[in-house]
């Protein structure tokens, strides 16, 4: 017989199925209420200003092609102002802020053209012109340039747009890839229906694609927000070319037709002009002299001379054109402070084209040395500024410059390339005097580097490459018991004092025959080399002579450069003028 359930029984357990129930029901509503929680897209919208890292009014947010910088405008009087060195790094590299006179300059192949803070006015060498705004303002230690004037002279494009201020510049022409809206969607932060929206795109809106990913691309909208929308939404993707109509400066170089052969001539006093045609004398081919007459003389860019009419006269009786050097080897006067202020370097240029004018010199050769990081910019704004004033007076502007390394690029060979006639290749010093190690002053591998490396920024028709008519005798001299224990215990142990003596060819042939000395060829370096030893002391030196020079020739020759040069004339042996001739003429 089945026993009844009590009323109150069959209460509780309905109070608990329908607590069961109620908990299944609670629990599908949120797992269902997560569902369509994770698949459906966040209106939240992105705060724009924060988006753009904008704090004032007046700042303006860079979208530089498809590149949010993080450097920002200025707006001014509804003109979009750039920092400098926004401009100069991304932009157009021949603007040039001078801090110190606070002027703002720019070059063009025949003008230098200058602005002055605050001022509506600018001057194409001494041709005054106005703007309707400012063209450069200051704003605490930073410059800012007007973008219309950047525009003026570079090849860039710019749409601005406000809430928030921002600026979109194409700087880059080529091809883009373009794609449309499907429908009605939302361009994001980042990947993901999750992620704030940024702006919102409308059916057939046009969209700049940057990147394609597996399902989120990675896009510039129309009014140049760079986020992301989904793949599926995008149709019609095509590739586009974009160019701008833009007239590029176009840079005349005084280029010879024929090679270049150079020699320099040291000129130390007056009176070692007076050797010329005596030297001269032992070389062949030789049709560039560039003597050494003129230096920086003080901290206002003012020159001293060793000039002397008779001497050119005496070239150009020859056939020989006369490029003279002017160097920074002065140690009481400071490089930065001549070329980082535009009075003085204007100064020190009028100096230089009124001497090649005076003395009827055919060209200029700039041989400025151990130039420092912060002097680079300086340095090839006074190469560009005078190579306006040697273009229009017809002298040749040539530039030593060391073999390319990262220390030496501050020398911006590119540009030298552009603005100078010659750039000339210090193919030598691979091992100099106070070197922490013996070496050759100028190994096969060292001279092909330097040339490939320069050919790689100077266009070949404009290099010459400079040979050394010298060598080092390294010297090894064993140290004291006395200066062993006085060297600080954590110096690494070198038993030898480490020196050097430049030899001339002649005096290297003399040291091989007073020491009899049995040179060996080196594959290695390309050159003659010997190591002995007399009295304990140790001695190494690798030769520059006939065949290490032709080597060297050989690859000017195979690179098809536009010459030679060699350092310098008197430490020749003659019998080089016949190899060197073999390769230029």
């Amino acid at each position: 017989m089945r026993r009844k359930t009590s009323p109150e029984v069959r209460k509780k357990m309905i109070s608990i199925l329908a607590t069961i129930i109620l908990l299944v029901i609670v629990i599908m509503i949120y797992i269902v209420g997560n569902i369509i929680e994770k698949y459906t897209p966040t209106d939240e919208r992105a705060v724009l200003a924060e988006y753009f890292n904008l704090s004032k009014e007046d700042e303006v947010a860079l979208i530089l092609q498809n590149t949010k910088v993080e450097d920002k405008g200025l707006i001014f009087n509804d003109e979009i102002y750039i920092e400098y060195s926004t401009v100069k790094n991304n932009l157009n590299s021949r603007f040039y802020w001078d801090p110190n006179e606070n002027i703002l300059l720019y070059t063009t192949p025949t003008d230098v053209i200058s602005a002055s803070v605050g001022s509506k006015d600018y001057y194409i060498g001494k041709a005054k012109n106005t703007e309707n705004y400012v063209i450069v303002k200051v704003d605490g230690n930073n410059a800012y340039i007007a973008l219309d004037f950047v525009q003026k002279y570079t090849n860039i494009a710019y749409e601005k747009f406000s809430e928030p201020n921002r600026v979109h510049i194409t700087n880059e022409w080529g091809d883009v890839t373009y794609a449309e809206v499907k429908k009605d969607d939302s361009v994001r932060v980042k990947g993901g229906i999750k992620s704030p929206i940024l702006t919102d795109v409308t059916k057939g809106s046009k969209l700049t694609v940057i990147e394609q990913g597996e399902v989120w691309s990675k896009v510039r909208s129309a009014d140049a927000y760079i986020g992301y929308i989904k793949n599926k939404n995008l149709i019609n993707i095509v590739q586009q070319t974009e160019t701008k109509s833009f007239e590029e400066p176009v840079y005349t170089s005084i280029s010879k037709d024929y090679d270049i052969n150079l020699v320099w001539h040291q000129i130390t006093e007056k009176t070692a002009n007076d050797k010329l045609l005596t030297l001269l004398a032992d070389t062949k081919g030789v049709n560039t002299i560039s003597p050494t007459w003129f230096s920086l003389s003080d901290n206002d860019g003012n020159i001293t001379s060793l000039a002397d009419s008779t001497y050119v006269q005496h070239a150009h009786q020859l056939g020989i054109e006369v490029w003279a050097l002017i160097d920074n080897f002065n140690d009481n006067v400071s490089t930065y402070e001549v070329l980082s202020y535009t009075s003085k370097r204007e100064r020190l240029i009028n100096q230089i084209i009124a001497a090649a004018i005076e003395y009827d010199l055919d060209g200029i050769n700039i041989d400025f040395e151990e130039l420092k990081t912060e002097e680079g910019e300086h340095f090839i704004e006074f190469i560009r500024e005078l190579s306006i004033k040697c273009r229009n007076n017809g002298i040749v502007l040539s530039i030593d410059n060391y073999v390319p390394t990262e220390f030496s690029a501050l020398y911006n060979r590119k540009e030298q390339g552009i603005v100078a006639d010659y750039v000339i290749i210090m193919g030598y010093d691979e091992h100099y005097a106070t070197s922490e190690e013996p070496g050759s002053v100028s190994s096969i591998s060292f001279v092909r580097s330097g040339i490939e490396n320069t050919l790689l920024e100077v266009p070949k028709e404009k290099v010459i490459n400079a040979i050394p008519f010298y060598t080092r005798l390294w010297i090894e001299t064993p140290k004291s018991e006395e200066e062993i224990a006085a060297e600080n215990e954590n110096t690494e142990y070198i038993p030898y004092t480490l020196s050097s003596e430049v030899y001339s060819m002649a005096n290297a042939d003399k040291l091989i025959a007073a020491n009899g000395i049995s040179p060996e060829w080196d594959e290695t370096t390309a050159q003659y080399y010997s190591k002995y030893e007399i009295d304990g002391v140790t001695y190494e030196i690798w030769f520059e002579e006939e065949t290490s020079i032709e080597e060297k020739m050989k690859l000017i020759d195979e690179f098809e450069l536009a010459g030679v040069a060699c350092w310098k004339l008197g430490l020749e042996k003659q019998s080089i003028w016949d190899t060197i001739i073999k390769y230029v003429n």
